[in-house]
């Protein structure tokens, strides 16, 4: 074992796997003295009329995967419905009723944030996606709309601080960065657009690859096609956004978050069929993941 080590040792390669003994070498258990403060307090701006489901489900993943405190930010018809869905999450609205079209003025009280799932993409939620981006200069993920609103000006991506991470499936990043024929192409043009603009591209698939502002790529191993199913991107979001708000450094947060959402997803689909597993499955599923990395 340790010639194969030393062997292994020799290559230099940017392509890395993350496996649960990469998970490990991550994962923060909590001291046990701790309190909520120490976990971060995490915003989530999701949802618009129809879809403040999304939010649901961002709002979930993100208590469940850690964060001490969690603020959703949302249209006015989707108070009550998170207030009643989550109530350990507490709920600031914008003025707009049915889409999103602010977000809270004092965003420095936030650690970390997760923009998109189920936005939409009309005017006035465009620009208070523009405002956000120039505003907002903690840890930040951006999803599902939030994505496709900067496909539609792409000059935003010049102005993502730096390890700002976005979370694509593959026709959101073509939609961003150009058509590609195959994956292989668009891992390369991954890598490129991460170092170009700085920032961390978490590219959606069954073995999703991150890929850093440094050229590292890293490839995940869990994960199942019972997936394959709508809700699981925004718990993905809010799985992250809790890694941030928890002062995981972004590569490590977007990596071993890929991790625990495929992990979880594994778990949800033994439980109940990749056919049937739901993202609010996978979710109630995180709890076992942590339990596993504790043993």
């Amino acid at each position: 074992m340790k010639q194969l080590e030393s062997y292994l040792a020799g290559f230099n390669s940017s392509y890395l796997i993350f496996d649960k003994t990469t998970a490990l070498s991550h994962y923060k258990p909590r001291d046990p003295l701790a309190n909520k403060g120490n976990f971060g307090h995490a915003l989530i701006l999701a949802g618009s009329y129809g879809k403040i489901g999304a939010a649901i489900l961002a709002a979930r993943a993100c208590l469940s995967a850690g964060a001490g405190l969690l603020t959703t930010h949302l249209p006015s018809c989707g108070y009550e419905i998170m207030q009643t869905a989550v109530p350990e999450a507490m709920v600031s609205v914008g003025e707009g009723e049915f889409q999103l079209t602010g977000f809270p003025v004092h965003t420095e009280t936030f650690q970390a944030a997760g923009l998109g799932p189920g936005i939409g993409t009309g005017d006035e939620t465009s620009a208070m996606v523009k405002k956000f981006l120039k505003t907002f200069h903690q840890p930040l993920v951006l999803d599902a709309d939030a994505l496709n609103i900067i496909s539609k000006h792409p000059e935003l991506l010049s102005v993502l601080n730096p390890n700002t991470i976005i979370t694509p499936h593959p026709k959101e990043f073509d939609r961003l960065f150009g058509n590609t024929n195959n994956d292989v192409l668009r891992f390369e043009k991954a890598k490129k657009m991460a170092i170009q603009h700085k920032i961390i591209i978490v590219l959606k698939g069954h073995f999703t690859g991150v890929f850093g502002p440094d050229g590292s790529i890293t490839f995940n191993t869990t994960g199942n096609a019972g997936m394959a199913k709508g809700g699981s991107g925004d718990a993905l979001t809010g799985i992250i956004t809790a890694l941030l708000a928890q002062s995981y450094i972004p590569s490590a947060a977007a990596s071993f978050g890929v991790f625990l959402h495929g992990y979880a997803g594994d778990i949800a689909a033994s439980l109940f069929s990749e056919e049937a597993m739901l993202a609010t499955d996978l979710i109630h599923c995180l709890g076992k993941v942590f339990l596993e990395l504790k043993k």
